[in-house]
């Protein structure tokens, strides 16, 4: 009998480096692929993406509408209530031998304690990191505990996982998932996603993402107001937007955004949803990616171009030399986009290196999938360091 590996997915972001471990389940003797999708998937608001996976040839089992349309910290956690309802339903009918999921948002909380109570085991990927400015950080670890499988995206990591006491036996650091999908895409040329995202090149070029920092109150609209700020005077720069994610206050930064682009429409452009292929396409002929996301850590570094990464949200990751670190202050980071521009930091981009990895994530994950001996009951003994 083959296997049964669901996946979760809940944004789009993370659908995008799930996207071709799904393809490989798909393909793989001896697996077979279920997939839920819940939180912003099923949202008009953030684009309606479940269509994106089922239009990519990947068929969805179970949808899990949990997402109520409200940012405030009562809405997310009722949320995270609705999911619980949801995820249980649903992994009583798909019934899966493994449940993989991976990273920390919210929306994964809800599937990893019905999987626990279920005794379904977890494999979880890129546990072990940190994220100090959001609550992403307790979750990624709390998840960790849940957990069964580990496929962290470098040692460093791994050797977390093993700190918070789960055995060796259970980690594999396999690298970033999404340096696996920059290398097997397709990317277009400039050409057509310029026709694609309606947007024409300037001579320079900054892909933004900003999202709340999640343990700060109140701080969201400070924030992006400082960064707009920041952006108004550069010259000859295209600004290529892209939404934050359904979490605390995240509307508040959509509406600053709105304002920014009507305001400027001649070099700034927003999307709700780029699409896999016209992001990853994007960051070949942008400078930079500007904001707070991961992307910026564990993807733009392959493609040899600069992040200006800003304020706590993501302290904590490991980083390549291509990324510069600032406050969230106007000040810090118009002096981040003086060195991104300066020769000295435009020569030394040729030599950075991704921490991630190499891309072969995915065939190291798929092959553990296939061939670990689950237990019947997923029992754990914490692990003592030596």
């Amino acid at each position: 009998m083959n296997r049964k590996i669901c996946i979760v997915t809940g944004t789009r972001a993370e659908y995008g480096l799930l996207h071709d471990l799904m393809k490989g389940v798909q393909a793989c003797p001896g697996l077979d692929l279920q997939v839920i999708a819940t939180g912003t998937h099923m949202s008009p608001e953030f684009g309606l993406t479940h269509r994106d996976i089922e239009k990519d040839g990947i068929h969805i089992d179970k949808k899990v509408e949990m997402l109520l349309s409200s940012d405030t910290p009562t809405s997310i956690t009722k949320s995270i209530g609705l999911g619980l309802i949801g995820f249980s339903d649903a992994l009583e009918e798909l019934q899966p031998d493994i449940l993989l999921i991976l990273g920390d948002r919210y929306e994964l909380v809800s599937a990893a304690y019905a999987a626990l109570i279920a005794r379904i085991p977890i494999a979880h990927l890129h546990g072990g990191e940190t994220t100090e400015g959001a609550f992403d950080e307790a979750i990624r670890h709390s998840i960790t505990k849940l957990a069964y499988l580990h496929f962290t995206g470098a040692e460093d990591y791994s050797r977390r996982v093993v700190q918070l006491g789960e055995h060796p036996n259970r980690v594999f650091h396999v690298g970033g998932i999404g340096v696996d999908v920059i290398k097997h895409i397709k990317m277009l040329s400039k050409d057509e996603l310029e026709d694609r995202i309606g947007f024409k090149f300037k001579n320079r070029n900054l892909l933004i993402t900003f999202h709340p920092v999640t343990l700060e109150e109140g701080t969201a609209e400070e924030q992006i107001a400082e960064l707009l700020a920041a952006l108004v005077d550069l010259k000859d720069t295209g600004f290529i937007f892209t939404a934050p994610n359904a979490d605390t206050d995240g509307r508040i930064i959509s509406t600053k955004i709105n304002a920014f682009v009507q305001d400027h429409t001649d070099c700034a452009i927003q999307f709700v949803s780029m699409g896999q292929v016209p992001y990853l396409s994007c960051l070949q002929y942008v400078d930079a990616v500007v904001g707070n996301s991961s992307s910026g850590l564990a993807e733009a570094p392959t493609f040899k171009i600069g992040t200006i990464n800003i304020g706590d949200r993501q302290k904590g990751r490991l980083s390549s030399t291509s990324v510069i670190d600032c406050q969230s202050d106007r000040k810090s980071i118009c002096i981040a986009l003086e060195k991104l521009y300066s020769s000295e930091f435009k020569t030394a981009l040729a030599h950075a290196k991704n921490p991630y990895g190499e891309g072969d994530a995915c065939e190291k994950i798929i092959e553990v999938l296939r061939k670990f001996d689950l237990p019947k009951n997923p029992k754990k003994s914490f692990y003592d360091l030596p």
